[in-house]
């Protein structure tokens, strides 16, 4: 090396480069002036020899090896700014020649880093993970992430042999963020960050915001596009913005894509075992081949949404996506980014929308994702008493940190900006909320008032629920909150945490412990049947028959009925229309609505061959015709979350097991009137009140021939008598079938002045 060279090396920037230990390699790396000519330095540990090309020169610079380590550096007679790239011979002799990264300037802006530590970038998205760029005509790719504590963070792939010497990452002033832009690397490059904590450790961790995901169980991070498809769902999301959906039906029809239906394997993987063909992704459908078909049965059915279980790229099939470590990655079990936002597209050409179940609660400890990130508690809380979540097993976010804040927030608008989802699913909230949730005493922290509310949880909460708010796209954040927490739905300026609706756990929970006991023993029970009342207006609800309830022994919605054969499936009928006429939207698990007996597993399509079974058909058209009476009749929605939409006729024939109530709108020739009969005991002549003197139609009744009953319906328009009954001045005289919903359409007789 010529001492003119050796004069203008930084040997301790250089040794800190070389032991992988630099955070600022900008500094001494790429080109830098020197008086007229410019000092070009690279660390190229792969290579035997190295040269520089100078623009489009011929004639290539022969580089010094300053350091045997593979430290190169030349001198060459040009001003800055200048354009080359590197030539190297590796180990096995070819010869490649690409564009050195640490050429090129960062392009995040010390605006966007301000914003991303203050916990307001909303679009971090848009700055971090790995970005397809272009910089001064070179295609490449940018990357970033946040890595705070780190002593040095490297950008390790497939196009550089996971070497992470060579791909040394700038550390961004006191943000925190490391970037570099690798110029060459492609869509579909597979990818880690490389991270060296200050004890010494090194270690791989995917991307928090990568994109996209290797098919498990590899679990690098993969380069995608998320920005160029091509939607054209512009009338469905201009009719979403000017939906008022608390007054319209929501039916939202509960999926795991992975078992709604599943590839029949053939040839040559028919004869591998099951493990075989999950490890390879066989038996699972792209989501483009399963669009199609969802829809059409979302649509034949009458739902008017699908809540997809998290399709966040997750490590074990078992955990249904709700153990999430890829927040920005579509699931690669079922194909690319692009192929979701095909199904997303279609779904919404269809007019049906799509939620997506979200899990902000806790992260898992798989050793790849967010835990233990930069060699500190960072994305998770230092406090051992708040950091573990002894219910899953998995870890709780630092809601404390704004950092931690903007990913998650950042992550929900990313689903509904670049997705274009219609909803985000909060997953247990609870457990957000409270500091001693599934804790033991003395085994959580309180907050600074000694309370067990997590005051950064709430915090978080309002801020993500404000920020939909103002977006005023038709959006909805439900919550799925099982305890009595006061105003999750409430007014953020009133002190509510601000959600759009919240499911009634409660409710399911009472009225699935109704249902299990034999109609003898009902009777001790009734109060679990009407009790939801007391409370349905303190929140705007959603009835949810969730996939929770199907599956650990807990039994399908028909093997939880008590009785014979046949009483299973007309209790399941007589549940269905209650649950369709109660107030709150609705949500149901796949499969219920076709009467499974086996309990879901995710390892297997649901059981759509028992619809060759007329019991099942017959179950499957009556929740269909619920489905269809719900969109037809408003009083079964418009006032969901408003008193004036619902009246009990009858809630205190505990020894008959009946209720009689009736939903209305401000019309009263849009009153229904529903009987229902819990107790497998017909009646000819049941007296029950009504709210006005009128003609009363049965419109439905699950003890219909169609629906596989006895036919013991009320065919003939009823006129109502002026016998008191129920505290009402008229009354009817119905028949009540067994185990069974009536539905009566009512119509005034107003008497002549």
């Amino acid at each position: 090396m010529t001492k003119k060279v050796y004069n203008q090396m930084d040997w301790a920037e250089i040794e800190a480069v070389t032991y992988s230990e630099e955070d600022h390699p900008r500094k001494i790396l790429g080109p830098h002036a020197v008086g007229s000519q410019v000092l070009i330095q690279a660390f190229l540990p792969q290579a035997r020899s190295a040269k520089v090309r100078v623009g489009r020169s011929k004639s290539p610079i022969d580089m010094e090896l300053a350091d045997e380590s593979g430290y190169y550096a030349v001198l060459v007679k040009h001003k800055m700014p200048i354009s080359y790239t590197l030539i190297i011979e590796d180990e096995s002799g070819r010869e490649i020649e690409f564009s050195d990264p640490y050429e090129f300037e960062g392009i995040i802006t010390e605006k966007e880093t301000k914003k991303f530590s203050a916990g307001i970038d909303y679009q971090a998205y848009d700055m971090m993970g790995a970005h397809l760029t272009e910089i001064d005509g070179v295609k490449g790719v940018e990357f970033a992430v946040w890595a705070p504590n780190a002593l040095r963070v490297s950008v390790v792939g497939t196009f550089n042999e996971w070497d992470g010497r060579i791909h040394q990452m700038e550390r961004l002033g006191d943000s925190g963020i490391f970037e570099l832009f690798i110029p060459g690397v492609e869509e579909g490059a597979v990818y880690k960050y490389e991270i060296k904590a200050k004890n010494g450790t090194v270690f791989l961790k995917s991307d928090p915001y990568g994109f996209g995901a290797e098919l498990r169980p590899n679990n690098a991070s993969v380069v995608r596009n998320v920005y160029d498809f091509k939607w054209d769902d512009e009338d469905w999301l201009k009719t979403r913005a000017r939906t008022n959906y608390e007054n319209e039906p929501v039916a939202v029809y509960e999926v795991h894509l992975g078992s709604w239906k599943r590839r029949v394997p053939k040839g040559k993987d028919a004869e591998k075992s099951w493990e075989e063909r999950s490890a390879e992704g066989l038996d699972f459908l792209n989501y483009r081949e399963i669009a199609p078909d969802l829809a059409k049965y979302v649509k034949k059915m009458g739902y008017t949404h699908v809540e997809i279980m998290p399709v966040m790229e997750h490590p074990l099939d078992a955990s249904w996506g709700y153990q999430t470590i890829g927040y920005y990655a579509p699931t690669s079990r079922y194909g690319t980014p692009e192929d979701f936002a095909w199904f997303i597209n279609y779904m919404h050409k269809e007019e049906i929308g799509v939620i997506l179940d979200w899990t902000p609660a806790h992260f898992p400890k798989d050793e790849q994702g967010l835990c233990y990130f930069d060699g500190t508690y960072l994305y998770e809380p230092a406090d051992e008493n708040r950091r573990y979540h002894p219910h899953w097993g998995t870890l709780v976010y630092d809601y404390a940190k704004p950092e931690v804040s903007n990913y998650l927030i950042a992550n929900a608008l990313f689903w509904v900006d670049k997705y274009h989802a219609d909803g985000i699913r909060m997953d247990a909230v609870a457990s957000m909320l409270y500091l001693d949730y599934g804790r033991q005493e003395g085994g959580w922290t309180p907050n600074i008032y000694g309370g067990k509310e997590n005051l950064d949880a709430i915090e978080f909460i309002k801020h993500l629920n404000s920020v939909f708010k103002k977006r005023k796209d038709g959006s909805m954040l439900i919550a799925e909150e099982s305890t009595a927490w006061p105003n999750v739905t409430g007014d953020l300026k009133d002190d509510g945490l601000g959600f759009d609706y919240k499911w009634n756990m409660g409710w399911m929970n009472d009225f699935l412990s109704y249902m299990q006991n034999d109609p003898y023993f009902r009777t001790n029970h009734y109060n679990e049947l009407c009790f939801s009342m007391i409370y349905a207006y303190s929140e705007k609800f959603i009835l949810p028959l969730s996939h929770d309830e199907v599956v650990h022994g807990k039994g399908t919605l028909l093997e939880k009925m008590p009785g014979t054969r046949d009483e299973k499936f007309a209790n399941l009928k007589a549940a269905f229309g209650f649950f369709m006429t109660h107030p709150g939207k609705k949500l149901l698990f796949m499969g219920q609505d076709i009467a499974e007996s086996e309990e879901w597993n995710e390892n297997r399509s649901i059981g759509w061959d028992l619809l060759e079974n007329q019991d099942n058909k017959w179950v499957n058209d009556e929740f269909r015709d619920l489905l269809s009476l719900y969109h037809s009749e408003p009083a079964l929605y418009k006032y969901d979350h408003e008193g004036k939409g619902f009246e009990w006729i009858n809630c205190i024939s505990a020894n008959e097991n009946i209720v009689v109530y009736i939903r209305k709108t401000d019309d009263p020739d849009e009153t229904l009137l529903m009987v229902v009969n819990f107790e497998n005991i017909p009646r000819k002549n049941y007296k029950i009140g009504v709210p006005f003197a009128g003609k009363y139609k049965e419109i439905f009744n699950s003890d219909a021939e169609k629906y596989g009953g006895f036919d013991f319906r009320n065919p003939r328009v009823l006129t109502s008598d002026e016998e008191e009954c129920d505290g009402r001045e008229n009354s009817l005289r119905i028949k009540v079938p067994p185990l069974a919903i009536s539905v009566f359409k009512c119509t005034r007789i107003i008497a002549e002045s």
